[in-house]
């Protein structure tokens, strides 16, 4: 019975996400799910890409409690709305469905959704996006690979933030990238200062090519 419940929760999840990333691909929308722990580094990228992205660019930002990081993106001048879930460990279809209700994204936007900082949950659900990138920062240490490899094996690419303090912490990057050819082998990488910003035009243009080639452009 829990089986059958489960799966069905899941079948209809996925019917909604699919209708949502449909309406969404309709009107030129590119919609990337952020997925990654608490504190990796999941706002400043988009802080850092919301700089670098030319199209209009929304927000949806969940979290368990607060609207943190939503004002932090406010005080930015991006358009920003907050999912609280109350205690659910991840986003849903349903979830973005009404917040979309909401939200007034532009024709031919860039929309961003941080999901729960959490490395299991938000990786079994999909949400209505065209792809998911994983935020890993070497504060979390180099095992997370072998340790959650369905988020990294389901993700687009990896943005691997906080190497200025690798050394500091004994992060082995070396170890990290053997961990993440093992469960997503040819998952591209990209190191990325939240601080300074370096790395963010690779990632900018690495998103803005994977947009191009999903509208066959």
């Amino acid at each position: 019975m829990q089986v059958s419940l489960k799966r069905a929760i899941y079948e209809e999840n996925d019917r909604l996400a699919a209708a949502i990333n449909a309406g969404l691909r309709r009107r030129g929308i590119y919609t990337v799910n952020i997925l990654g722990s608490p504190g990796a580094g999941k706002t400043s990228l988009v802080s850092r890409l919301a700089e670098r992205l030319s199209r209009p660019l929304s927000v949806i930002e969940g979290d368990v409690a607060s609207d943190i990081d939503t004002r932090t993106l406010r005080a930015l001048g991006v358009d920003a709305w907050q999912i609280e879930t109350g205690g659910d460990c991840h986003l849903n279809a349903p979830m973005i469905e009404a917040m979309l209700g909401k939200m007034k994204v532009e024709d031919a936007a860039w929309l961003f959704i941080e999901n729960i900082g959490n490395l299991i949950c938000p990786a079994e659900f999909v949400i209505g996006e065209d792809l998911k990138i994983v935020v890993s920062s070497a504060a979390e240490g180099h095992d997370k690979p072998w340790k959650y490899p369905i988020i990294f094996a389901r993700s687009a690419a990896c943005i691997l933030t906080k190497l200025d303090i690798a050394e500091a912490i004994g992060f082995d990057e070396a170890a990290f990238r053997k961990g993440l050819e093992t469960v997503a082998p040819g998952l591209p990488v990209f190191p990325l200062n939240g601080k300074t910003g370096e790395g963010a035009d690779h990632i900018a243009s690495w998103l803005i090519a994977a947009r191009k080639a999903a509208a066959g452009t």
